[in-house]
């Protein structure tokens, strides 16, 4: 079995955007004319194909990243051909609670169509999924949306982008008219109009540039131009001269500049009123990378642990990645994998270089959202989902076992709030354990933990929505009634200071001892930069570093591991009020052993006795997390919302306009924002709403210490 459509010709691309900027509705427009549906769903009928499940048709937004295939002919290519490229597109969420999935699918993604509200411009989300795309330096071309709406302004929209995303933002096309006499596009590469008519807008016209736009139109072809040419020195000189480049020269410099993300491509319309959406289908195929635009994949080789590159083709060695798991009620449990490298056939084994299992694989299916296309062979540069593998998990790499490679797994940010939930009868305490694994496996941001003093199960996530939607979803798929406590802070603890301490585990019970002695000295975890070589004496993890500075054997190496164990332990029991230990760096500097009474235990034992004694001394404080927050009010309820913000410990850090709304930025202790969706309802009359995103943790104030600690008791 051959590939359909070469490397060349394949886009993955992701639709990103701050919620309701209107993604999902572009994401069905790009179903409807890639002619994937017959019909469009619109999100406010809850009838859309990408938000598939029942709390994503409710609540009008998305929740999991769904992943659709599907086929395009340009609009400048001859009609009634085969579609040219093969589309694979995620349609990610847009609120905050859900920034996993965002993450993970820009991850395995090679470019991204960023969706903007055409009244709004760039809000706190946009700039989150901004950064995750400049973590993973993921070339994207800009949607300003919306510009049908009351308030719209395509000028003001693209100025945010510049001001606070990016200087490289670059307008390929601009608006004719806006608001309710929005009527189309012009393109400044082409200097023509374009114009929607016909079903669903599907008759695209193409005009000259109606007279009234004329020089706005000139103006702004000459900045595109300019920066255009700025990214070859051969353009450069030539324009310098006074000649001007060609359509062809001008467009393939754009597409380098885009894929090194040196330029942003900037596009306008309105998805709902179906105008421009093919023009951004357009620019995906124009300006967005093939698998073979992006460099080879980095990984590690298992047995030498030294680096090694895959090449996106068909005859390198099998490698994907497994970056989401999702349950399907129909088929099981799917693993969506991006493959990176190489093929592979269903019914063949699967080699997880991760955990080192093999697992054969039965089916392999092609998803359009909610249905399942069956297909017997996956080739390099695409996506698609295995159907029952068991113990794949995301962030696993699956691959040739006679070539081995682990991919870089992807990084998720740690929940910051918190509930107790108990099962309401005996039969849902059983089902209630195997619905909580299949939602963390699925999620690596809801995570499970118990309370060893209480026994009571504890569900953390990325806030409140995230953990409603994960109740309800227990109760809708699993059919597990819980009782739910009150949302908890994730408080963390820390050290300001140094210490040091020594302990000795002497323990004689007739017959064989018990003998640990191990000395440590513990101090805040130093930022390191990227590229410092890390001494082989030293273990890093994200929050806790090990250096084993023993000399001469005083503790024998194999108890080593054992002392590192005892103060990872003492670390999730915290010192000042129970909360997990962060970003300490421990020395363990001496130690002594017995012949025959040293053991695993005693050592466990040592390390954490001394551990808990070193870190009383070293000045321990608990830390908050901190959100950045938004709240978007009508000027005259200004002063009353800054007022309570300031009243909840909130550093006032900025307000600006938008449109005939004031927006007030600051950040806030999580702990004093629960609920304040409500307050700030009432406090505008229903006209205020408030957006909020983990920024940082600090340490908390001494009275709110105080509090913290005796509500602990």
């Amino acid at each position: 079995m051959n590939r359909d459509y070469s490397l060349d010709k394949v886009r993955n691309f992701g639709i990103i955007a701050h919620i309701d900027a209107g993604k999902t509705t572009t994401s069905e427009r790009v179903l409807f004319y890639t002619g994937m549906t017959h019909k469009i769903g619109e999100v406010h009928e809850g009838e859309t194909v990408t938000d598939w499940m029942e709390q994503e048709r409710e609540r009008g937004i998305t929740i999991t990243a769904a992943a659709i295939t599907c086929f395009w002919n340009p609009t400048y290519k001859p009609k009634g051909q085969k579609p040219e490229y093969r589309f694979n597109v995620i349609d990610t969420p847009g609120h905050i609670d859900f920034t996993a999935e965002v993450k993970r699918s820009l991850r395995v993604l090679d470019g991204a169509v960023v969706v903007f509200d055409g009244v709004a411009g760039v809000e706190p989300q946009s700039e989150t999924n901004w950064r995750y795309a400049d973590d993973g330096n993921v070339p994207r071309i800009c949607f300003i949306n919306k510009l049908d709406r009351t308030g719209a302004s395509f000028e003001r929209s693209y100025a945010s982008i510049l001001d606070r995303l990016t200087k490289n933002a670059v307008r390929v096309q601009i608006p004719i008219g806006l608001e309710d006499k929005f009527e189309g596009v012009i393109d400044l590469l082409k200097m023509k109009a374009f114009y929607f008519e016909g079903n669903m807008g599907m008759t695209i016209r193409e005009e000259e540039i109606p007279a009234e736009y004329l020089d706005e139109a000139n103006k702004y072809r000459a900045e595109l131009v300019e920066k255009v040419v700025e990214q070859d020195d051969t353009l450069m000189a030539a324009y310098l001269e006074g000649k001007e480049p060609s359509f062809d020269d001008l467009k393939a410099t754009l597409r380098k500049a885009t894929l090194a993300v040196k330029l942003v491509p900037v596009f306008a319309g309105s998805a709902l009123k179906n105008k421009g959406v093919q023009l951004v289908l357009d620019g995906v195929v124009d300006y967005l990378p093939s698998p073979l635009d992006i460099p080879p994949v980095h990984g590690i080789d298992p047995k030498t642990g030294g680096e090694i590159y895959r090449n996106a083709s068909d005859t390198e060695p099998f490698a994907a990645l497994a970056f989401k798991l999702q349950n399907d009620p129909f088929v099981g449990q799917l693993t969506f994998f991006r493959v990176y490298s190489g093929t592979v056939e269903a019914g063949t084994y699967l080699y997880n270089s991760t955990t080192g299992e093999k697992e054969r694989l039965g089916r392999i299916v092609r998803l359009q959202a909610d249905k399942r296309e069956e297909v017997k062979k996956v080739f390099a540069g695409e996506i698609a989902a295995a159907v029952g593998l068991k113990s794949a998990k995301t962030s696993h790499t699956l691959c040739d076992e006679t070539n081995p490679i682990i991919l870089d797994p992807i990084k998720f940010v740690a929940p910051v709030v918190s509930l107790r939930i108990e099962p309401k009868t005996k039969a849902d305490q059983e089902k209630m354990g195997m619905a909580l694994k299949k939602l963390s496996d699925e999620d690596p941001t809801f995570v499970i933990s118990s309370n060893t003093e209480t026994g009571e199960s504890i569900v953390s996530g990325m806030g409140e929505l995230h953990l409603e939607i994960m109740v309800d979803r227990m109760k809708r798929e699993f059919g597990v009634e819980v009782n739910v406590g009150k949302p908890q802070v994730a408080y963390r603890e820390t050290i300001l200071g140094t210490a040091e301490a020594e302990h000795k585990y002497i323990k004689q019970t007739g017959g064989k001892g018990q003998y640990g002695h191990v000395k440590l000295t513990i101090k805040p975890m130093e930022k390191i930069e990227e590229g410092d070589k890390i001494p082989k004496n030293v273990k890093r993890y994200e929050d806790f570093e090990f250096i084993d500075s023993i000399k001469g054997g005083v503790i024998p190496q194999e108890f080593i591991p054992a002392v590192e164990k005892g103060v990872h332990e003492a670390m999730d029991r915290g010192i000042v009020a129970g909360f997990k230990m962060v970003n300490i760096s421990c020395e363990l500097t001496f130690g002594s052993y017995h012949d025959v009474d040293s053991s695993e235990i005693a050592y466990k034992i040592a390390a954490s006795q001394a551990f808990q004694e070193a870190a009383k001394k070293a000045k321990p404080v608990i830390l908050e997390p901190i959100m950045k927050v938004e709240a978007i009010m009508p000027e005259q309820f200004m002063g009353d919302v800054t007022g309570s913000l300031s009243g909840k410990r909130g550093q006032i850090e900025g307000m600006d306009e938008r449109g005939m709304l004031r927006v007030i930025h600051a950040k806030v202790p999580l702990s004093e924002m629960f609920g304040y969706t409500t307050d700030i309802r009432s406090m505008t009359q229903g006209r205020g709403s408030v957006m909020m995103e983990f920024d940082h943790y600090e340490v908390v104030p001494p009275n709110v210490e105080k509090q913290i600690v005796e509500s602990r008791k």
